[in-house]
């Protein structure tokens, strides 16, 4: 075993029997830290590098534990049969993976030494030099793709949307990952037919990027505010109505006529 099983990271979560991050059955990994703070983020346990207590039903929960790349494997590699018959694997979650390359690139290369397909969700926030590295060990990548506008970006996510941009851009030049775009849609943020017209354009014009994917905006995360003692600043927003969630899924498929457009994945 090579000493890159030894590697330390920080996360807060293992899901398994994911069918939502990535093809077939899934094992998620959330890694600890984010460079944005995304007003409807529904992991908030998630932003912070530091270790946390969360109030969930009652009790203090610890959010965030120091693993090794061989711990989670010894979780990972449990569900090998069901990646091989499904055409899943592993997925590193967030926060967002790249802020802790060493751990999240070492854990991606012990997947492929075993045979396990690999995906990330991402925001490509990280510099080009970080995301380079991790490309040759991704087989699959959720980038997120939140707004044109890099005031508004800033405005609710706390950074510009500048290099996430051009990040997306030389991702998808590079070729070297299977490339799918993800649009948390966001009411008073994103989620006018203009706004999605433009994503879904944006999204069309990635050399070799073939699928969009819709995300409504829930409040499922809203507890987990209150268990941290933080405000969620989006109390107030409603979900949208499915009326009118179906017309942003037209309005995409509209302006990306070439990429598979759906609502969730």
């Amino acid at each position: 075993m090579e000493n890159y099983y030894n590697t330390v990271g920080r996360i807060f979560d293992i899901q398994k029997y994911s069918i939502h991050d990535g093809p077939g059955i899934r094992t998620i990994v959330f890694l600890k830290g984010c460079a944005l703070r995304c007003r409807w983020c529904c992991n908030p346990e998630s932003q912070s590098y530091e270790i946390e207590t969360m109030m969930f039903e009652g009790k203090e929960k610890v959010m965030g534990q120091d693993v090794t790349v061989a711990d989670v494997m010894d979780v990972v590699r449990q569900d090998s049969f069901y990646y091989m018959r499904s055409g899943g694997g592993m997925t590193l979650s967030g926060g967002e993976s790249m802020l802790q390359p060493d751990f999240a690139i070492d854990l991606l290369r012990a997947c492929h030494d075993m045979g396990i397909n690999t995906a990330i969700e991402t925001t490509a926030i990280a510099k080009w030099e970080v995301i380079e590295r991790f490309l040759p060990h991704l087989d699959y990548t959720l980038l997120d793709i939140k707004h044109m506008n890099s005031e508004k970006h800033m405005e609710f996510t706390n950074q510009p949307n500048d290099r996430i941009l051009e990040n997306a851009v030389r991702i998808a030049e590079s070729g070297m990952t299977d490339l799918t775009i993800r649009v948390p849609v966001i009411p008073t943020f994103n989620h006018t037919p203009e706004e999605i017209r433009d994503i879904a354009e944006f999204a069309a014009s990635l050399k070799g990027v073939k699928r969009l994917h819709l995300l409504p905006y829930h409040r499922l995360g809203q507890g987990k505010y209150e268990g941290l003692g933080r405000e969620y600043l989006m109390r107030h927003i409603e979900p949208m109505p499915n009326d009118y969630v179906k017309r942003l899924l037209e309005t995409a498929k509209r302006a990306a006529p070439n990429l598979h457009v759906q609502i969730g994945g």
